[in-house]
């Protein structure tokens, strides 16, 4: 079976499928638009999709009256960070952005890939962070520049 676009999320769909397989993915292939890939049931598919999107969790990739494909995001190795004052984000996230490291913000958390680097600064900084496995709704994703935006 091939993919070609995503069809809805299953947080916003009104009725589900009573079956539901899923493809399980680490967030980093969620900016892929090719996959191949093996659902929880055994079955292969393939995605491609044919419009420039990320996929995110939950995405729902095959659905008919019985069964529906869904993407599963794993959990990743995160820091998230809780900085005590503005003055602290302000500092973070200058260092964060000097180092062009992808920062997602969900809830009031900060949150970044795991790297002791950046684990040892947020110590040197005095800034509260703690280590989590955490699913991520959505890829981290470098800003790019391009002289046509």
């Amino acid at each position: 079976m091939i993919i070609e676009k995503i069809i809805g999320n299953i947080e916003t769909i009104d009725k589900p499928a009573p079956h539901v397989e899923r493809v399980y993915m680490d967030s980093d292939q969620l900016v892929k638009r090719i996959h191949r890939s093996v659902t929880d049931h055994g079955n292969e598919i393939g995605i491609r999709l044919t419009e420039s999107q990320d996929l995110s969790d939950g995405d729902i990739l095959y659905m008919d009256e019985n069964n529906m494909i869904v993407i599963s995001v794993n959990k990743d190795n995160l820091l998230v960070i809780t900085p005590n004052s503005i003055q602290q984000m302000g500092e973070i996230a200058h260092q964060l952005g000097n180092r062009h490291t992808p920062a997602k913000f969900e809830g009031g958390d900060m949150l970044v890939q795991y790297d002791y680097l950046i684990e040892e600064l947020l110590q040197e900084l005095l800034i509260p962070f703690r280590r989590e496995n955490r699913k991520v709704k959505q890829a981290f994703r470098h800003i790019g520049h391009s002289i046509y935006d």
